[in-house]
């Protein structure tokens, strides 16, 4: 498994790295806002440029082969850096087996058995399916990027990971009862299905970062130019992280709100084909 060094960003150091263009395809700001208190990221992605392409990977290993589980957890930097992705954000919603001497804890520790809520599908092997439809990033292997609801992969996906609500649907805001604020993470595609954007939005953190519901990240997402963006796991799974260009290790640009990166079940990562000049040096 490859070793990558994670660092968590003071805020001085956040605001000059990683730049408004990391890589050829992806650009990436940061705001901070006042009332209320909130702290986006946001990061656009180029689908029509040869060089980029997404994926989605889950943690360990399938624990118990055709039993209830799997996969294991593993934080995103470390699923990234096995992965060689370039841009790193956690992913589904998903379901640990919790030990029995455990307690009130909920588990989040690395290795833990676990399940994604929904479909998943990693280069072209689907391993996790749903009894009800969900919406999901779908990447099918021509390379065309779709939002839609499914409770099963199309047969000719590449890559699925899914959330738990539209937020943007055809351009529209999605009615929403949820008025809660969280740390959240949202994926959305402009109407051509040319452009992803990632939103993350810090919260937990009272005076830095409250969080947002969901009826704000619709507007968010509809300002940033999505015709349709679905929500995904949020809260301390909230994350954000970059590979360094120079070098292998990584970055993570938010705050999560545990105070550290989560272990999760799976991730959708960024990777970025490097020019000759600059695959000589990695």
């Amino acid at each position: 498994m490859a070793s990558c060094l994670v660092l968590l960003l003071s805020l001085p150091v956040w605001a000059e790295f990683p730049g408004s263009k990391p890589f050829p395809g992806i650009t990436y700001e940061a705001e901070t806002r006042s009332d209320p208190p909130m702290r986006l990221f946001v990061v656009k992605v180029d689908l029509t440029n040869p060089a980029v392409s997404l994926h989605v990977a889950p943690g360990g290993p399938d624990p118990d082969g055709d039993g209830e589980w799997e996969t294991t957890l593993m934080t995103p930097t470390s699923i990234a850096a096995r992965e060689r992705f370039d841009v790193v954000i956690n992913g589904d919603f998903f379901g640990i087996r919790r030990d029995k001497d455990a307690g009130s804890s909920p588990g989040y520790r690395r290795d833990v058995w676990a399940g994604a809520i929904g479909p998943a599908t990693s280069n072209g092997k689907t391993w996790s399916v749903s009894k009800n439809k969900r919406p999901c990033l779908v990447v099918r292997k021509n390379g065309r990027v779709s939002i839609e609801m499914v409770d099963r992969p199309p047969a000719d996906a590449r890559e699925v990971i899914s959330g738990n609500t539209m937020l943007v649907e055809r351009g529209k805001a999605v009615p929403q009862n949820n008025k809660d604020r969280h740390p959240r993470t949202v994926v959305g595609l402009d109407r051509e299905g040319k452009t992803l954007t990632i939103l993350i939005v810090d919260g937990r953190r009272p005076g830095v970062s409250v969080g947002m519901r969901y009826e704000e990240l619709a507007q968010e997402m509809l300002r940033l130019g999505c015709w349709d963006a679905v929500n995904l796991d949020g809260g301390g799974s909230t994350v954000l992280a970059m590979r360094k260009p120079d070098s292998r290790d990584y970055v993570i640009l938010n705050t999560p709100s545990d105070g550290r990166e989560r272990p999760v079940a799976n991730v959708l990562g960024i990777r970025v084909k490097p020019s000759r000049s600059t695959a000589r040096r990695r």
